[in-house]
């Protein structure tokens, strides 16, 4: 799990909201438009939709290892 975190921040660590993936990822699952997403936008929309995150983590890491 933070296997996929480490690789779709890399570049972007300490500022994740300005990562190309991440904004994608944010912009296809809520439907606000990449361009606009800045740190408050992006820790909303982790806090808010966290126990999604951690079962998108999970499945990504299942996938990963082929179980």
């Amino acid at each position: 799990m933070i296997r996929f975190l480490w690789r779709a921040t890399r570049g972007y660590r300490l500022t994740p909201w300005r990562s190309p993936y991440l904004r994608w990822r944010i912009e296809t699952y809520w439907g606000l438009h990449a361009e606009r997403i800045r740190a408050g936008e992006f820790w909303e929309f982790a806090w808010l939709h966290r126990g999604d995150m951690v079962r998108f983590l999970r499945w990504a890491d299942r996938m990963e290892r082929g179980t």
